[in-house]
């Protein structure tokens, strides 16, 4: 027997017949008959031969998926939770994450701490939203040669990072950090750090006439202990003030180990809790 159509053996009454549920019932044979509901396998199967009628139907779902998804954004005043102690970069600080930026520290370390067990325990509390609502661009990273550093502020000292920076592996041995002595011998001026700020707030960031105008002051007081910070601390609650590198001059090192120092510092976990809308 053969049900090839082209075998001269083939025979057409040997095919199988397609039984219906009524005639099984009245031969006693097996109904092979296909249930009602499958009939929308035909339509399936016509949809993905008609390109054409695939990209319509393709289109439809991304335009409705899109409209769902970024409408109710115009409606939002503010798609960030408001979290009290955040505020804008000092201008020294500020002056540190640009250093951080340009020697690319961000493909080895991120600055998003996953809500898993496994990184809340190591690296504290979650990263929230508000806490990269300064950054442009965000720092989170997407690789961790290194550990990361979202809550790196006051968990190591001044001197601590100031080793590391020169020489990551006499503080860490097995590190492939390279090393960046040379931070400590590039002197960093004030100059055009008042353009910096109007810069960012240009693109959104809370920075007042105020703090554009005693910019260059404020850069220079938050590494002079013996200095009146009282403005630079009214102006930036939390900001750290003292020689962060030891050394007489104004550095990068100085500038650098400000802002690391700063990161995760300006929340209080303790008294945090989320809001429930969000």
């Amino acid at each position: 027997m053969s049900k090839d159509p082209k075998d001269p053996n083939y025979r057409p009454s040997d095919d199988p017949k397609v039984v219906t549920p009524n005639e099984a019932r009245a031969t006693g044979e097996l109904p092979n008959e296909l249930p009602h509901h499958a009939k929308t396998i035909t339509f399936h199967q016509r949809l993905e031969r008609n390109a054409t009628l695939l990209l319509a139907a393709s289109f439809a779902v991304v335009t409705v998926g899109g409209i769902v998804e970024i409408a109710p954004l115009f409606w939002l005043e503010n798609t960030i939770e408001e979290v009290e102690g955040m505020r804008p970069y000092s201008p020294l600080e500020l002056a540190g994450r640009d250093i951080y930026v340009r020697e690319g520290c961000y493909t080895c370390h991120s600055q998003m701490i996953r809500p898993m067990r496994d990184e809340t325990e190591r690296y504290g509390h979650y990263s929230l939203a508000a806490e990269s609502m300064y950054d442009h661009p965000f720092q989170w990273g997407s690789k961790r040669t290194g550990p990361d550093l979202a809550r790196v502020g006051g968990r190591y000292s001044d001197e601590w990072h100031v080793d590391h920076l020169m020489d990551p592996q006499s503080v860490v041995p097995e590190s492939v950090m390279p090393k960046y002595a040379f931070l400590a011998d590039a002197r960093i001026g004030t100059a055009g750090v008042d353009d910096l700020l109007a810069t960012h707030r240009f693109v959104g960031v809370p920075y007042t006439d105020e703090m554009i105008d005693e910019a260059r002051a404020d850069m220079r007081a938050q590494v002079d202990p013996m200095g009146d910070a009282d403005g630079l601390l009214e102006r930036y609650p939390g900001a750290q003030v003292r020689n962060f590198d030891g050394l007489a001059e104004l550095t990068e090192m100085d500038a650098l180990i400000a802002y690391l120092q700063m990161l995760g510092t300006l929340v209080d976990f303790s008294t945090f809790s989320p809001d429930d809308s969000r």
